[in-house]
């Protein structure tokens, strides 16, 4: 699997800015990602290094639509703690 195709996109939400702080990081994976597959993908993509990953699976939710039902996606969530010495992940440039 391809590093772009392990990580989706960064969760970007009042919590994990707060955590933003502490260099922790909130990013939407692919399922079927284990986390040293998104240990490897954070680091080669933004070039820090990872002290350890946490990961959730989210069930998709039940949604209706008129008369017809169903599920939305499940998702999976990492949260990615840096090192001490390393450097910041930029999501918004010039803020």
């Amino acid at each position: 699997m391809e590093a772009r195709d392990v990580i989706k996109r960064p969760v970007i939400t009042e919590r994990s800015a707060d955590l933003m702080e502490e260099k922790k990081y909130t990013f939407e994976v692919d399922v079927k990602a284990n986390k040293t597959q998104i240990k490897k993908a954070v680091e080669e993509i933004f070039d820090v290094t990872v002290d350890k990953v946490n990961t959730l699976n989210q069930k998709g939710k039940f949604r209706r639509f008129g008369r017809y039902t169903g599920y939305k996606p499940n998702r999976k969530k990492a949260v990615v703690t840096l090192t001490e010495d390393s450097q910041e992940i930029e999501f918004f440039e010039g803020v």
